[in-house]
């Protein structure tokens, strides 16, 4: 190729993944960046795309041309000339040319090296074997779903960020997986013990089997894999065996050119190599003694790359606190900075609550946040970072940092959420596409965008895996003001539809399948996702009861097997008391079960039922069964339905009590059990107004007073208490058996799928549901009589079915060992 014909200095890439076009996007955003001819030679047949996003390909929630970043229209219309599947083979530093797989050589003025990173594969027997991939680019995704179509089970190798990514897609498509983890907990690099643990406790709740402290010894197979063989004996079998272990940079072609290596490219901070005509980005690189797989530092070096090569001396790359976060439906995930104190000088400051899944964890070291951890609740990750990225002492927070943002600075002045107008423009907004708040600002200004949607499309904030999406929102808002249109809460990603629309539709249209929903809403995935599927299924067995046959598939895997995970894979078994009221027998039938199958742990909970913790997946019938014969059902401490009803002693035993609030308890417990609701329901009965039964933060609460019985509605016990607020008064029980069961239908037809009373109440408001049901006599009788047909058919103890024998397969256990 003749480099003499053109007087632009001509800029070779070798790589065409993110941080090398990240660069030359940086440069052409200098006009002297348009002094350069560029030449792109990329390794894989495709234009540029987010690797990042390739384990939500995998799931099913995008295709591959949603991930596309530059289109060969780009690299067109910026006089960029792109060389796929083509990869350099050599460097030639004396001449200053490369030349690629099939024999071009190019010459150059600048080069660039984005040769990114290998995945580590170790000498493990059987590596070569067919049927077993890497989890790095498209092609290797390409293998996965032609495994998931044609064998049912896979087993990934590796349970970092990436292992679990493919673990969970693979889930999504429908095959048996297995996750092998060399450390006792998961992503142990960026979640401490605890969080770790209820990652993988909530992970098995969906159906993936972990084992941990699994040392791979073999990949055992001979026409295909058939297994992992473990060093301490256990086997897994696997049609499909992913190696997600980690990461190593590329450097095989700097090191051929006798380019300075490390562990990865040394660069200084003007991302120069050891030749000064040579630069490198991302994961291949090594700056300060530090390698990179995260991307939000890619994008720092992309931008100081850029301005380098246009001529900018004064832009250099310095190395931030980075955050971590997992693209998997439904698990929140943040981690940043350090994971524990590092001496006896630090703080540890932890918030803990096992029963809504939430974990907190910040770590202080002279007054100054240096690292968090949250599980299950996410929203203040961005705020955590910023602080550990400012140096701010924080001080005078400390006793309410871990509380959150809201919590912490209440009182003080400052905006309850990010303080856009103080924002520096270089903040990092969306870390998937590396958009800072500047950008957003422009685009917003510039082309009079109102919309959600339209941000996505100018900017791609938000639009990879929409973790920053209520930030996005908010600056839009900021931004656009009165202007700005708000983003409609759809049921999931699958639609454009919201909880609402889907409803009325299921009713007015008389949808009775889940197919017929989504091809009623052109849904864009078929089969629908993780999020939806659960949600449909629960509106059409509210719809059609005794018509719609429920989807187990559909379900949480608690809600599938009847029982509640525990960390360590156990199952835990809480028979349900009418009320709180057990007998002699029921206590004898107990205690029986417990020394029969040695289970460890025997507790009263919270709701006045007995809790047999440490069950067998396998002895799960059989315990059912002896339990049965005692009459004893189903508490059901696992569903989106009634758990308890608390009671006290009311009027037959205590002297304060006003009525018979045991009784009336068991009842409501009676009249309620085995329904299905949107989420879980609690209520609870006191005999008096001094409220023994905690009355006032139950779903539904009674306070028995002299007059009658007072009716009270939404509340919420944990972290975020809600008190309840009061429905009406009544005189006799079966009033409260009537408001009950209409309040109650009422729920189940106007909630959202996974929306508490307490949250449904606050966005419809208390005097909705009180014309509902105290100003419409005639509605309420007519829901209350909806809700009793529908308990018709929801009114069968599972266990005793499955004692019986329903369902066996579910409760076989999985093999120790299987000869190869």
């Amino acid at each position: 190729m003749n480099m003499n014909a053109d007087p632009h200095r001509h800029l070779v890439v070798i790589g065409n993944g993110m941080a090398g076009m990240r660069a030359v996007e940086e440069l052409l955003q200098h006009e002297a960046g348009r002094g350069y001819r560029i030449t792109v030679f990329g390794a894989e047949p495709h234009v540029n795309y987010n690797r990042i996003m390739l384990s939500s390909v995998l799931a099913g929630d995008k295709q591959v041309e949603d991930i596309v970043i530059n289109s060969r229209d780009w690299y067109r219309d910026n006089g960029i000339t792109l060389i796929t599947g083509d990869a350099v083979t050599r460097i030639d530093r004396g001449d200053k040319t490369v030349t690629s797989a099939s024999g071009l050589t190019v010459a150059y003025d600048r080069l660039l090296i984005a040769t990114g990173s290998r995945p580590i594969a170790p000498p493990i027997p059987g590596l070569g074997l067919p049927g077993v991939c890497a989890f790095r680019d498209i092609a290797d995704v390409d293998k996965m779903l032609a495994a998931a179509r044609t064998h049912k089970r896979a087993v990934v190798i590796g349970g970092g960020l990436l292992g679990l990514e493919a673990a969970w897609g693979l889930k999504q498509r429908g095959m048996s997986v297995a996750l092998v983890h060399l450390m006792p907990t998961l992503m142990e690099r960026q979640l401490d013990a605890a969080a770790g643990q209820m990652l993988q406790r909530d992970l098995d709740r969906r159906g993936i089997a972990f084992f941990t402290d699994g040392q791979t010894e073999e990949l055992v197979g001979s026409e295909r894999v058939e297994g992992v063989q473990l060093a301490d004996g256990r086997f897994v079998p696997a049609d499909l065996v992913v190696l997600a272990i980690g990461i190593r940079p590329n450097i095989e072609l700097a090191k051929q050119a006798q380019l300075e290596v490390n562990r990865g490219i040394v660069v200084t901070d003007d991302m120069r190599t050891s030749d000064p005509d040579i630069f490198a980005v991302g994961e291949c690189t090594e700056h300060r003694g530090q390698v990179f797989g995260l991307v939000a530092p890619l994008w720092d070096q992309a931008k100081a790359c850029g301005a380098q090569l246009a001529g900018d001396t004064g832009a250099f790359f310095a190395s931030r606190a980075l955050s971590t976060s997992l693209k998997i439906t439904g698990v929140d995930v943040f981690s940043a900075g350090a994971l524990m104190a590092a001496d006896e000088s630090d703080d540890e400051i932890t918030l803990r609550d096992d029963s809504r899944g939430l974990y907190k964890k910040i770590v202080l070291r002279d007054g100054r946040l240096v690292g968090a951890v949250l599980y299950g609740d996410v929203a203040d990750g961005h705020w955590y970072l910023q602080l550990m990225r400012d140096k701010e002492d924080v001080s005078a927070l400390r006793e309410r940092l871990v509380f959150g943002r809201a919590f912490a600075e209440a009182g003080t002045g400052k905006p309850a959420g990010p303080d856009f107008a103080q924002m520096p423009d270089d903040t990092q907004i969306c870390g998937c596409n590396g958009v800072s708040k500047g950008t957003i600002v422009c685009a917003i200004r510039e082309k009079s965008l109102t919309s959600l949607s339209e941000v996505r499309a100018h900017t791609k904030a938000s639009a990879s895996c929409g973790q920053c999406t209520g930030q996005v929102e908010g600056l839009l808002a900021f931004v656009a003001g009165a202007a700005a249109k708000p983003a409609k809460k759809t049921v999931c990603d699958c639609t454009e539809a919201g909880h609402d629309e889907v409803r009325a539709a299921i009713m007015a249209r008389e949808l009775k399948s889940m197919e017929a929903v989504r091809a009623a809403f052109d849904w864009k995935k078929p089969e629908g996702c993780h999020k939806c599927r659960p949600a449909l299924n629960y509106y059409l067995l509210c719809a059609w009861p005794g018509e719609y046959r429920d989807d187990a598939q559909s379900r949480f895997v608690n809600e599938r097997l009847h029982a509640n995970i525990q960390k360590d894979g156990t199952y835990s078994v809480v028979p349900r008391m009418w009320g709180g009221l057990t007998t002699p027998a029921e206590l004898h039938a107990i205690a029986s079960v417990a020394e029969k199958f040695n289970i460890p742990t025997v507790k009263v909970t919270g709701g006045q039922r007995i809790d047999l913790l440490g069950v067998k997946k396998d002895d799960l019938p059989a315990v059912w069964g002896d339990l049965g014969k005692a009459g004893l059902v189903s508490g059901h401490a696992y569903a989106k339905g009634l758990r308890t009803v608390k009671t006290c002693v009311g009027s037959e035993w205590c002297r304060f009590g006003t009525q018979d609030s045991t009784g009336l308890g068991v009842k409501l417990e009676k009249m309620c059990w085995g329904s299905w609701t949107p989420h879980k329901v609690k209520f609870g009965v006191s005999g008096c107004p001094r409220n023994c039964a905690e009355a006032s933060i139950k779903d539904l609460g009674v306070v028995c007073v002299e007059a009658g019985y007072d009716l009270m509605v939404g509340g919420n016990g944990g972290v975020e208490l809600r008190g309840t607020d009061l429905l009406t008064r009544v005189t006799g029980e079966e009033e409260v058996l009537e408001y009950a069961g209409a309040f109650m239908q009422l729920y189940r037809e106007e909630a959202h799928y996974l929306e508490r009373t307490a949250p449904w109440i606050a966005r419809v408001g208390i005097e909705h549901v009180k014309a509902k049901l105290v100003g419409d006599p005639d509605g309420r009788r007519a829901l209350h009589a909806r809700f009793l047909y529908s308990q018709k058919f929801a009114q069968s103890d599972p266990w005793a079915q499955r004692a019986a024998g329903e369902e066996a397969a579910q409760f076989a256990a999985l093999p120790a060992k299987v000869d190869a």
